[in-house]
């Protein structure tokens, strides 16, 4: 499996996603992707000394799910030595996504999937557990799947200026704000997924019960359906957004961020998105 790796230090190079010296925490679920991230960053980092590698998890409070993938997020980071840190949805937000989707179904509130509610604050809570442990880049394991599919919801959304955010490695836009990078973004989920099967790295294979609902799923269905008839469409649809960014940003220019009312954190509005959503849960 070293053309995943190769692919991965070429990917870095490319769009030059660390610094020798740089605290780097890697966002494990616990799944194939962000456990084969993990192993692979955890090797090239120690030709670095004066880098360092910690993992940051996010227990949204799945029952029969999370706690399974925490249990093998944090087996995989003591075989690896790797600093393991664990951030919940119940400390952060007073809620599971559990509870959240019981009162969103009691209400009747059907605007918005449990995907979307935990879209939103999974993304808080990672950038919150990377600034609470000092890392100057949080890597993701969006594989090149994950940031076609994303495209393509950004654009059925009607959100086509969210194209110049979602790129290989974030811009600094905000001191609070932790710099994200995507060293998977060229890699197809079959190879990452090869990539731990050949390993025999333990990971989660059960998918998240709330996955079927987000409309990410259809998206994800037809994108397969397409590259088993044209292959090679995901990297195309990939590469398209790079030049769709690029235009979007020389005429809407850059995002000016501030500082959300309730809780202090980035936002483009008065109030963030996560602070929104959790109104709406407790009114």
């Amino acid at each position: 499996m070293e053309s995943v790796e190769n692919k991965v230090r070429a990917t870095i190079a490319k769009y030059k996603m660390f610094d020798f010296d740089d605290r780097i925490a890697v966002a494990v679920s616990g799944g194939k992707d962000s456990v084969s991230l993990l192993h692979i960053l955890a090797k090239i980092e120690r030709n670095y000394p004066k880098a360092s590698l910690l993992a940051v998890s996010v227990d949204e409070g799945i029952a029969g799910y999370r706690d399974e993938a925490l249990k093998i997020a944090g087996e995989n980071c003591k075989k690896l030595g790797v600093e393991h840190h664990v951030i919940s949805f119940k400390e952060l937000y007073g809620f599971t996504l559990d509870e959240i989707v019981y009162k969103l179904r009691r209400s009747g509130e059907s605007e918005l999937t449990p995907c979307a509610y935990c879209g939103v604050l999974r993304r808080k809570a990672l950038n919150l557990i990377a600034r609470k442990v000092d890392a100057g880049k949080l890597a993701t394991a969006h594989t090149l799947d994950d940031e076609a599919q994303t495209v393509l919801l950004n654009m059925l959304h009607g959100d086509v200026l969210r194209i110049t955010r979602e790129k290989p490695v974030t811009d600094e836009t905000h001191p609070k704000l932790i710099r994200r990078v995507k060293p998977f973004c060229e890699i197809p989920e079959k190879e990452t997924a090869l990539f731990a099967y050949a390993r025999k790295v333990k990971f989660q294979a059960i998918p998240c019960p709330y996955a079927p609902e987000a409309l990410r799923n259809d998206v994800r269905l037809f994108l397969n359906r397409m590259e088993e008839k044209h292959a090679g469409i995901k990297y195309t649809v990939f590469k398209a957004a790079e030049k769709i960014r690029l235009a979007v940003e020389k005429t809407a220019g850059s995002e000016i961020l501030r500082e959300c009312s309730q809780c202090g954190e980035p936002t483009a509005q008065s109030i963030c998105k996560a602070c929104e959503m959790l109104q709406r849960i407790k009114a």
